[in-house]
């Protein structure tokens, strides 16, 4: 492959980088927000201005050294053992796909390139992974390996000593060594940032026979790992406040609710003289021990007569129109003379009179990266170089303003719309670089947008979700099939530049699951109470918020996260009270109790059931399941929800709800998490393959294959591709 200039340097991603030319890297002190299912990850900060003298300094040693380190690299690389079966190969990944809405789709004709491609190679299910959940899925197919070899099983993690939750794929701690002078916190180290899944991508496994590989915005890859090819990270990424998604959102209406909400906040402001002047809230300032947040100035003009605001933030102007996300506009937070913070964010102005104004999580700048998003690092700088700024959160499309009434579902389409053509703006831009190896991108809006928009489907059914309405009174009842047919046209515009019709080039698309209706959610912790196996504290009658009141020395089993119920384990949890012996018959007794029971309540909810419906269609023992090195990171029990019922909100954060199957009040209305024989992907491709019985885990020792590389024996899925002749 040619690669751009910017790329052949092949710069090492170094943090640490920095501190070997100037000592010097600032820590943001985590805060907590509740995007998706739990806390942020917090976040380490580099200056923009060290970052970058170091990236040209580097750079200029790296062309120094570039004939010198291309011999090494000729000297130490591998040959792969096989020929080749293609030159070329694109995986594309459509988070969360269903397959029996693609065949409805393609049997009306609705999507006629996934048609052609179906008949040039072959559509088949790709049964998902237990738990049923992206990190577990994408984890799997980085990897070619179960959940207990790469060690994540769902988005959060218990502490084994404190039994407080933390994000299951990524660790970011502060530096050993600070320097204290009387305010300010001087780090003389670098910051911790380690990817916490297990088991070796596959794209690394190719790096080492010299077959470049492009990966963008695959779920579970930050921090990114070094290896020989380039990476764009997605799922986990932080925004600069050091949450998985914060927004802002100013109002003058006095009937809106203020202070900290679910995912963000929400800031009261005044009118005066048509004129608003209050603060932008940003990060925390990296250089004080008091963590104090940096803020920048915010004013906005109304232009009644013509409908609209001009607003200035620092020193940035930008006129907004109602009902409009504006261009991402460039924040700089100065913490300190000569350090200066970037971020990046959309602000869309949801009316005049009462001012409502929505803000974007504010995104680290790809331009001027306060911590490595890419590998090697100056990717994120030539991509928003190439195609301008773009998002760089993990989970970019901002759900839980939408559950929180602070963006309307046109205004969440729009916003999702926009980071999609972004992320298409780069797949074209590296796909045309191609012209050997392996380029993989995931885009995220068939995912997002079921889950937002599943429930506008079931309008007319009898105790349908509460956010939903009659179809033809919903301009977006629709939005699910648009997003699936926005696919097509971006599969149709792949297939017009690559030949997949030359064996030499293969083409694969694929979801990591498929989805469901979710009507009603199961509160575990209520039901563990009840029923005996957890106690609490003297003053709770349920748990609060990551599991505070629990008993521990009273408590059997608790839950916490999407997945499933742990064991108050002697010897693994800090106040373990569980010994091995009374294991198996403890998990046996949970499983054959959890399974009968029943909800009342969820007659004919989902599905038209005439029968008193089961939450619970299976429930797995995890060590009866796997085998891997890294079970013991695993829930005891992986819950198998039956369709239109998932784990509660309250439940995901360790917390318990008055009742124990309960209405889900919120917008999102879709999900996956459930017994994965329900959610299945898809798998297409444009050469024939073993399509019966394919699993996620069996990708990466497929694509290994196609390239002459023997799978190692840690992956446990299973080629896909034919025997040779």
């Amino acid at each position: 492959m040619d690669r751009p200039k910017h790329l052949k340097c092949n710069i090492k991603n170094r943090a640490g980088g920095v501190r070997l030319l100037f000592g010097l890297l600032l820590l943001l002190t985590p805060s907590v927000a509740h995007a998706y299912v739990g806390p942020g990850a917090g976040f380490a900060f580099v200056t923009s201005f060290f970052l970058l003298l170091s990236t040209l300094l580097l750079a200029l040693l790296a062309m120094l050294t570039w004939p010198l380190r291309l011999l090494w690299r000729l000297v130490r690389r591998r040959r792969p053992p096989a020929a080749p079966r293609a030159q070329r190969v694109v995986i594309l990944g459509l988070d969360g796909m269903d397959p029996k809405r693609l065949r409805r789709m393609m049997d009306h004709g609705q999507m006629p390139n996934f048609t052609r491609l179906a008949q040039l190679g072959g559509f088949g299910d790709l049964a998902t992974t237990c738990p049923a959940i992206s990190p577990v899925a994408w984890s799997t197919f980085a990897t070619g390996s179960d959940p207990s070899h790469h060690g994540i099983f769902d988005f959060l993690a218990p502490s084994r000593k404190t039994y407080r939750p933390r994000l299951s794929s990524t660790e970011i701690l502060p530096p050993r060594r600070q320097l204290r002078l009387g305010p300010l916190l001087l780090p003389l180290s670098r910051p911790r940032l380690r990817l916490l899944r297990r088991s070796m991508s596959f794209w690394s496994i190719l790096g080492r026979f010299g077959i470049p590989c492009h990966v963008l915005r695959v779920p579970i890859t930050f921090p990114p790992e070094r290896f020989d090819g380039t990476l764009l990270s997605a799922m986990c990424v932080p925004d600069l406040l050091g949450t998985q998604g914060s927004f802002t959102y100013f109002t003058s209406d006095d009937d809106d609710a203020t202070g900290e909400r679910i995912g963000g906040r929400v800031v009261r402001v005044r009118l005066h003289r048509d004129r608003v002047v209050t603060r932008l809230p940003g990060p925390p300032s990296p250089l004080r021990r008091d963590g104090e947040p940096l803020d920048l100035p915010l004013s906005a003009t109304l232009d009644r007569p013509r409908g609209r605001v001009r607003l200035r933030v620092g020193s940035e102007q930008v006129l907004l129109e109602p009902g409009r996300h504006s261009d991402w506009v460039t924040l700089r937070f100065r913490a300190f003379p000569g350090v200066t913070v970037h971020g990046i964010c959309r602000f869309r102005l949801a009316s005049l009179d009462p001012f409502r104004l929505y803000v974007t999580p504010i995104n680290i700048d790809p331009r001027r990266p306060s911590l490595p998003v890419s590998h090697p690092f100056v990717l994120s700088v030539f991509l928003g170089k190439l195609i301008g700024p773009f998002a760089t959160l993990g989970l970019a499309e901002d759900t839980w303003a939408l559950n929180e009434g602070v963006l309307d579902e046109e205004g969440f389409l729009e916003q999702l719309q926009l980071y999609e053509t972004e992320r298409e703006r780069m797949f074209f831009a590296m796909l045309h670089r191609l012209r050997r190896g392996l380029l993989t991108c995931v885009f995220d809006g068939t995912d997002r947008v079921q889950h937002m928009f599943l429930r506008a489907e079931r309008g007319r059914v009898p105790g349908a979700h509460p956010w939903a309405r009659a179809p033809e009174g919903n301009p977006c009842a629709d939005a699910v099939d648009q997003v699936y047919r926005r696919a097509d046209a971006l599969l149709g515009r792949l297939m017009s530049e690559v030949d997949f019709g030359d064996p030499r080039n293969l083409l694969l698309v694929l979801s990591d699951h498929g989805f469901a209706p979710f009507e009603r959610g199961v509160n575990l912790n209520t039901w563990l109470v009840r029923q005996g196996y957890m106690a609490l504290q003297a003053g709770h009658t349920l748990p609060g918020e990551h599991l505070e009141g629990v008993d521990w020395t009273r408590t059997r089993a608790y839950a916490l996260g999407l997945s499933g119920i742990y064991l108050n384990l002697k010897g693994r949890e800090a106040q373990g009270l569980v010994t091995r012996d009374a294991t198996d018959p403890l998990l046996l007794e949970l499983k054959q109790r959890l399974e009968q029971l029943e909800d009342p309540e969820g007659k004919g909810a989902s599905e038209g059931r005439a029968t008193i419906p089961r939450p619970i269609r299976r429930m797995f023992i995890t060590r009866g399941m796997y085998r891997g090195p890294f079970l013991d990171d695993a829930p005891d029990l992986i819950v198998g929800y039956e369709r239109g019922y998932r784990a509660s909100w309250d439940t995901a954060r360790g917390m318990g709800g008055a009742q124990v199957v309960e209405p889900n009040p919120r917008h999102w209305g879709g999900d996956h998490c459930i017994d994965p024989e329900l959610v299945p992907g898809v798998l297409l491709s444009s050469q024939p393959l073993r399509f019966d019985g394919a699993a996620m885990a069996d990708i990466a020792p497929t694509v290994l294959e196609l390239f002459g590389v023997t799978p190692p024996p840690s992956m446990t899925g299973k080629s896909l591709l034919e025997p040779r002749p």
